[in-house]
């Protein structure tokens, strides 16, 4: 008889946790959300170092702890590294997402994994960590429990608050970006995870796109890293630039908003660079993001199901097609935790319940991001992060850029005119 313990796979311990957390908060138990926002230290002491507002913060603690201790049982993990590195991750989190709360840098509109990210790297190489502190750090299942609870906010339901138009321009610039970025990637001989990564943040939306499609494919996290430093790089000029090219060129406000909300990358950028313009701007771009949004949960699993099909070809000795089981077991199976997440808050649960829990549930999604690029920086040194043999990933994405920005700007005149 075999006595071997049966023990989950991490993609199905994260689709547990994420669906566990979306569960309590439907049934009433909701997390509060910590306020980050501030302009001067004033500020700083009087809406985040509050009483209030440091009782809200150690409540998330308290989820996202439990949560991670939850995991490391499920995944027959030692806990004795786990309950020292956890909280050390969070607390430098904390300290990321005060930073990017600031009002000048929200106005730059850099997010906060990137200072988690920093805040990481500074320390992984100005210090020498043990190895057991690294071996506690779990980036992918943080990520992944990000991924699931990002499901509640794709709701399909934006897309009939988009109208058809919104619709058609979000297709065809996604399917038509991805599909020459990805073109341009191949004839650039950039290798297949980099490629699938540059192709979804440029075609539909940035940051999230590109973490969704590294969890999808089991990407490598420098490489993930590399290309959101892409995207929040190149979205700051295109946010300021952008609205008065479009002046330049005489273009009317609906056009503006589909073309701003069509190529630029991340969402607070299109707001930003959409309120610049003016109030139907800003509606339209808005609307158009939504539905590239919406996209996400489609396009991570089609990439899932190519990766795994095509990871099963090639690890095939003679190369012959797999079996529907060869590609479900390579499935990541987190997809399944973010597809019936978002279907569930798109159809079954009410607006009024989606409108409850919806504050607490993005609030936790960017924490579980956040500390998953703090653990990054931590396991990596920074000639790792910033050496490419070669310049071919950054060219890839300022052509795949600039195609994108013309596409879209061809396909508003024509809808929106």
């Amino acid at each position: 008889m075999d006595n071997q313990k049966f023990q989950f796979s991490e993609d199905w311990v994260v689709v547990i946790l994420g669906l566990g957390i979306i569960a309590l908060a439907l049934s009433g138990i909701i997390i509060p959300t910590p306020k980050f926002s501030w302009s001067d230290l004033s500020s700083l002491q009087h809406d985040v170092l509050n009483f209030e507002n440091i009782r809200a913060i150690f409540f998330q603690f308290a989820a996202v702890y439990g949560t991670a201790i939850v995991g490391a049982i499920l995944l027959s993990k030692p806990l004795k590294a786990l309950l020292i590195v956890f909280p050390v991750v969070f607390v430098l989190t904390v300290l990321a997402l005060i930073a990017a709360g600031n009002a000048v840098v929200k106005d730059y509109n850099l997010e906060a994994v990137i200072f988690s990210l920093v805040i990481g790297l500074v320390i992984s190489n100005f210090f020498k960590l043990p190895q057991w502190f690294k071996d506690a750090l779990s980036t992918e299942l943080y990520v992944k429990i990000g991924l699931v609870l990002l499901g509640t906010t794709v709701i399909f339901g934006d897309i009939l608050k988009a109208g058809s138009l919104g619709l058609i321009q979000a297709l065809v610039v996604v399917l038509s970006v991805w599909y020459f970025a990805f073109w341009l990637c191949k004839k650039l001989k950039i290798d297949n995870e980099m490629s699938l990564m540059i192709s979804s943040a440029v075609s539909i939306c940035g940051v999230s796109a590109a973490i969704a499609t590294s969890g999808a494919i089991k990407g490598d996290s420098k490489k993930l890293s590399y290309v959101i430093s892409l995207v929040l790089i190149t979205a700051i000029p295109m946010m300021i630039f952008m609205p008065y090219m479009a002046s330049w060129m005489g273009l009317s406000q609906e056009v503006t908003g589909a073309w701003l909300g069509g190529s630029i990358d991340t969402t607070g950028a299109v707001v930003a660079s959409g309120s610049l313009v003016g109030e139907e701007a800003l509606k339209i771009s808005t609307i158009v993001k939504f539905s590239q949004n919406v996209l996400l949960g489609i396009a991570a699993f089609a990439i899932s199901i190519y990766w795994s099909y095509s990871k099963s070809v090639n690890e095939e000795t003679k190369q012959e097609k797999p079996t529907l089981k060869v590609i479900w077991e390579r499935f990541p199976k987190f997809v399944i935790g973010f597809i019936f997440a978002s279907l569930l808050f798109s159809f079954v649960i009410s607006p009024e319940k989606v409108d409850t829990v919806k504050g607490s549930l993005k609030s936790l999604q960017g924490l579980w991001f956040a500390l998953a690029f703090t653990s990054i920086g931590l396991e990596t040194n920074f000639k790792d992060l910033f050496k490419q043999d070669n310049k071919k990933p950054l060219y890839a994405f300022l052509i795949a850029q600039t195609f994108n920005i013309i596409v879209t700007l061809l396909i508003a005149l024509v809808l929106f005119r």
